[in-house]
């Protein structure tokens, strides 16, 4: 399928209603309702996973190490996911991943022993790992190529829905059930999933038929085939993802460092989780129409100003203030590392590379929270602030350089096809 070019230099690009045969309606519970009831059983077990390790016995550290085993699922799940989304297909990887994550929440939930609810934790990384990029491409096949920017960042947007409902449901199974109560419900959601994917019409069909008649080239064939790719745009994907998620550390630790309670904390958490989807789909529409270089410098130059502000925080309503304008840059740019991605791969191989591409994304979760804390422990809180800002803005002059050129070389292709 043709990506979608951006158009340069004050030229118009076709309006929505060109889109012919296409209706948001049709793909609407077969693109995110899977998507959402996914995110929705994760972030039901999120909040009470440590509290579930030390019903086990873990002591904090141990605890802590558990929980991250989930992340490192999806870290170390990335490249075998695309080789077998390459193999058997988006939707055939869609049912499995949700079956494998249904089967790692119930023993996650109800484990006798702690080391078998960290291997259930690790499964459940792996299989999301799994669904999330073979949603990804799913969205490539089905999504006209001028609407593919708010497609990816709707997507996206339905990711942090689920993960906001998600810890609210569950939290309403815990008084009577315990903290079984919330796995139950991820269960019930991660079910909820499976059975949407299952019943919806198969939209891929023909372009999965076709990819199965192409021979496939091995995982590391294909990131060395791409690797300037990677190694430019592909590293601002990491200073992105590293910086998404150091937000979501380093604000609850200053809420502690300015000493407020844990129903401050939350109430600051929730109100920017709601201001986060305020801007998803005109974050999608911007990069639709004026190019995706535009909402990934908003996103990193307003991500990092919000870190470089973060020291002068000394009370619950600038903490507030200071996560909402995170929040909103971070929604403004929801589905842009999808975006990015489902527009530099290959026709050719595609599962492979986007398995690559979201290692890089991976890369930078783990390497956000990890510098973080060194940083922290080192020197101070406040440094570590100073220092993801600094680092942001790094990243907003390297990677729209590079993205920027991406968009120039989609216009000047949509021209010579025009």
């Amino acid at each position: 399928m043709p990506t979608y070019r951006p158009p340069t230099k004050g030229a118009q690009v076709p309006e929505v209603s060109a889109v012919d045969g296409f209706a948001w309606r049709r793909i609407a519970i077969p693109a995110f309702g899977p998507t959402l009831l996914t995110a929705a059983a994760t972030g039901a077990v999120v909040p009470i996973a440590a509290l579930r390790a030390d019903e086990l016995g873990a002591d904090l550290g141990t605890a802590a190490f558990v929980v991250a085993l989930t992340g490192v699922g999806q870290l170390i799940g990335v490249l075998p996911a695309g080789a077998l989304v390459a193999r058997i297909g988006e939707r055939a990887t869609l049912w499995r991943a949700a079956v494998v994550d249904i089967l790692a929440l119930a023993v996650a939930g109800w484990a006798p022993s702690l080391w078998l609810m960290g291997v259930a934790l690790l499964l459940s990384g792996f299989a999301s790992s799994a669904f999330f990029l073979a949603r990804q491409g799913f969205m490539i096949d089905v999504l006209p190529p001028p609407l593919l920017a708010r497609g990816m960042s709707l997507l996206g947007g339905a990711m942090r829905t689920g993960l906001l409902l998600g810890p609210a449901i569950g939290s309403l199974a815990i008084a009577p059930m315990g903290l079984q109560g919330a796995y139950a419900v991820a269960v019930a959601l991660a079910v909820g999933s499976l059975i949407t994917v299952l019943a919806s019409p198969d939209l891929t069909r023909e372009h999965e038929r076709v990819r199965a008649e192409e021979p496939h080239a091995a995982v590391l064939q294909v990131i060395r085939r791409h690797a300037r790719l990677l190694l430019t745009q592909g590293v601002g994907v990491t200073i992105i993802s590293a910086l998404r998620t150091s937000r979501l550390v380093i604000l609850p630790l200053w809420a502690v460092q300015i000493g407020l309670g844990g129903v401050d904390s939350s109430q600051i958490f929730v109100a920017a989780g709601v201001a986060e989807l305020v801007l998803v789909y005109p974050g999608g529409w911007a990069m639709d129409r004026l190019g995706r270089v535009w909402v990934v410098a908003t996103l990193l130059s307003v991500i990092s100003l919000s870190f470089l502000l973060l020291p002068l925080a000394e009370t619950k309503g600038t903490l507030l203030a200071v996560a909402l304008l995170m929040s909103l840059g971070n929604g403004l740019g929801s589905g842009i590392v999808m975006t990015l991605g489902a527009d530099a791969a290959p026709t050719h191989d595609r599962a492979q590379f986007l398995g690559a591409w979201r290692l890089m994304g991976e890369a930078g979760n783990a390497g956000g929270s990890l510098g973080l804390s060194a940083v922290t422990a080192l020197v101070s809180l406040p440094a570590a602030a100073l220092s993801l800002g600094v680092v942001g803005l790094a990243g907003l002059a390297w990677t729209s350089v590079w993205v920027s050129r991406a968009d120039g070389e989609r216009a000047d292709a949509a021209l010579r096809a025009s």
